[in-house]
C-alpha cells in the first residue's frame, strides 16, 4: 500500500473512500482476509465497521506499525495479523474460510505470478463470499497523456511490462506487473461470478500529482463528480490508474 506515503493528500483520501464504499456495497461485515495490509489503515476502518480482519503482509516493519495502531485503538479483538506473503497463501496459518478477501492499492501488482495467488482464493473464501481487489491495469489514460510532455517511456511503460517494470516510490524499489480485469475474470471464472468493476483515477488525477486537490480544489471537486458518475461505464472502468473489481464465489 504505497499510497500510505501520501496519506494526507486529497487524492489519496478520495481513492480510499471510493475503495471502502465499494467494499461496503458488496459486503456489510464478516470475516475478512486482507492481503498486503500495510500499516493497517484499512484494517482498522473495516474493523470499526463490523468486520473481523485478519491482516497479512510480508513486511515485519509494516506489521509492527499495524500492531501498534491496533493496540492504541483497543481493537485487538477485531484485528489479528500474520506475517505471510500473498504468493504463499498455502502456508497461511489462519485459513478461514473468509467472507471476503481484500487487497488494496496494487499490492498484487508486485508479482508476475498473480495466477497462483488467485488460485488460492477458492479454498479461502466461503460459498457466497466476496473478493475485492484494487489493481493497476495495462492502460492508464493519465499516463498516455504524458506523451504530450515528451515522457514517452512513462506514457507507454504499461504496454511493455510482460517481464515486469522497475518502480521506485520515495526510495522504495520494487518490480511491477500490470493486469487487466479480463485476466482476473479468466483466472477466477470457474468458481466466481463478477459483481462489478470501477475505474479509479480515470478522470481524477493519479497520486503522483501530489497536492493537486489542495492546489485546485474547485477543479478537483468537479473531476471527482465526473468520475463518480462514469466510474462503472465503458471505457472509464478500464483506463484508470487503478480499477476496483469484486467477484462472488459461486454457491
Amino acid at each position: 500500500m504505497f499510497d500510505e506515503l501520501y496519506s494526507g493528500d486529497a487524492i489519496i483520501n478520495y481513492k480510499r473512500k471510493r475503495v471502502r464504499d465499494h467494499v461496503l456495497l458488496h459486503s456489510k461485515n464478516g470475516n475478512m482476509l486482507e492481503l498486503n495490509s500495510g500499516t493497517g489503515e484499512d484494517a482498522l476502518f473495516f474493523a470499526e465497521h463490523g468486520f473481523l480482519v485478519h491482516a497479512t503482509d510480508i513486511s515485519k516493519g509494516m506489521l509492527a506499525q499495524l500492531k501498534q495502531k491496533v493496540l492504541q485503538a483497543g481493537m485487538q479483538g477485531q484485528v489479528s495479523n500474520e506475517l505471510c506473503s500473498f504468493t504463499q497463501l498455502d502456508k497461511l496459518h489462519n485459513k478461514g474460510p473468509y467472507d471476503i478477501i481484500f487487497s488494496n492499492f496494487a499490492g498484487l501488482n508486485c508479482t508476475g505470478e498473480l495466477n497462483k495467488v488467485l488460485q488460492a482464493f477458492t479454498t479461502l473464501v466461503k460459498a457466497g463470499g466476496i473478493v475485492t481487489l484494487v489493481i493497476l491495469p495495462k492502460i492508464c489514460l493519465w499516463e498516455l497523456l504524458l506523451v504530450f510532455k515528451g515522457k514517452f517511456k512513462t506514457a507507454f511503460r504499461r504496454f511493455y511490462s510482460a517481464k515486469g517494470r522497475k518502480a521506485n516510490i520515495q526510495g522504495v524499489h520494487f518490480k511491477c506487473w500490470y493486469y487487466n480485469p479480463s485476466y482476473i475474470k479468466q483466472q477466477l471464472k470457474n468458481d466466481f461470478d463478477l459483481l462489478g468493476i470501477e475505474g479509479l483515477c480515470t478522470i481524477v488525477p493519479p497520486s503522483y500529482l501530489a497536492r493537486f486537490g489542495e492546489k485546485h480544489p474547485a477543479v478537483f471537486k468537479w473531476l471527482s463528480k465526473l468520475e463518480d458518475r462514469f466510474k462503472s461505464t465503458w471505457p472509464f472502468k478500464y483506463i484508470g490508474d487503478y480499477y476496483i473489481i469484486s467477484l462472488k464465489r459461486k454457491t
